[in-house]
């Protein structure tokens, strides 16, 4: 199991290429069994963050130079660890509940 953050998409001002919106996803999955039995347990969260650019500041990166690993990484900072922490430890049940569900919906006949 690896928490994997992505960011999909980025909003940007028209006018001076600054982002203000950061849609990320954060997923993990873990495969249980082997062959035909296996079963792929899997948690997600997806949200988005907001950003107030400033094209004047020593470390605002151009649009076009901006990677996934740098959005991300705005996206983790924004948040702050106890937030980052919390989300990944909230896929983490999702998988866990997926392992072993607390309610089975079935019938008996």
């Amino acid at each position: 199991m690896a928490v994997t953050w992505t960011v999909v998409q980025l909003e940007r001002n028209a006018s001076d290429d600054g982002v203000v919106v950061a849609h990320w996803r954060v997923s993990d999955s873990e495969e249980v069994g082997t062959g035909d039995d296996a079963v792929n347990h899997y948690g997600s969260s997806y949200g988005t963050t907001g950003f107030t650019p400033d094209v004047d500041a020593d470390d605002f990166v151009a649009f076009d130079d901006i990677t996934e690993e740098m959005a991300v990484g705005w996206v983790k900072e924004s948040m702050g660890e106890e937030q980052v922490t919390s989300i990944e430890e909230s896929i983490a049940s999702q998988i866990a509940e997926s392992k072993a569900p607390s309610v089975v919906a079935e019938v008996p006949w």
